[in-house]
């Protein structure tokens, strides 16, 4: 139909993106997979998967012009709705260390975040190597410390919300502290702003579970794969999509 929503769901060749796909498409969306940059601009709504690592994520990105196609096409939150899942979460933010290659040459960075360098860039700050992310959204991202519990972490675990996720769109009618399935070894750093922030999780440490900033929007858990409650959040992403769509805002 016409006036029926198309999200495209960002498929960077490094896993199967059916469940995404089929969980979309039960929430009342036209679902396009694609790889495409143009087709990622023009979409209604965009979801970024959580599959691979950090580093050959990015980097796929960067080589075909995906990441410039999110970038534009969300601005800074006033643009396209946007939704990351799991790894499509973190790749969001400003750099990452996961599964970055020693062979890669380091650039040498202005500061700790890797400001100013593009997407993909292998960097040296704070005596660790990093890869600078699409740096939509303030922060870092890394591995979950290994003690009495078992990395990574798989399973059903609690979210938690947040003032600012209690009037978050994407969370409209959770239920606080339901159990949503994750799969991670790596998590969003304490140095994410407060204010994006909607729902927390604790597991090994403190970490971002849902983010909400503008029209962008990230989960750590696996919606698609979270039963009733992943379903409902599902549904409010495609309504945020087809008011804005509706509004032709």
């Amino acid at each position: 139909m016409a006036n029926t929503p198309t999200i495209a769901v960002i498929d960077y060749h490094k896993g199967n993106l059916s469940s995404v796909a089929r969980g979309l498409a039960r929430a009342g969306v036209e679902v396009l997979v694609t790889d495409d940059p143009a087709a990622i601009r023009a979409a209604d709504g965009i979801v970024l998967p959580g599959v691979g690592s950090f580093f050959d994520a990015i980097a796929f990105m960067h080589e075909t012009g995906q990441d410039q196609a999110v970038i534009d096409a969300v601005a800074r939150g006033e643009g396209t709705p946007f939704l990351g899942i799991c790894l499509g979460l973190q790749l969001l933010f400003e750099r990452g260390d996961e599964g970055v290659p020693e062979d890669v040459l380091a650039r040498p960075s202005a500061d700790a975040r890797g400001t100013g360098l593009a997407p993909a860039t292998v960097f040296e700050a704070e005596g660790r190597r990093w890869v600078r992310g699409l740096g939509v959204l303030g922060g870092s991202c890394s591995v979950l410390p290994s003690g009495r519990l078992k990395i990574p972490h798989v399973g059903w675990d609690q979210v938690h919300l947040t003032p600012a996720g209690r009037t978050c769109p994407l969370l409209e009618g959770f239920a606080e502290g339901a159990n949503l399935y994750f799969t991670h070894s790596f998590a969003l750093d304490g140095d994410v702003a407060l204010d994006d922030v909607a729902a927390r999780t604790f597991y090994a440490r403190d970490f971002a579970s849902v983010v909400c900033h503008g029209n962008i929007f990230g989960c750590q858990f696996h919606p698609e794969k979270s039963s009733a409650h992943g379903l409902e959040i599902l549904r409010n992403f495609v309504a945020i999509v087809a008011q804005r769509k509706e509004g032709g805002a």
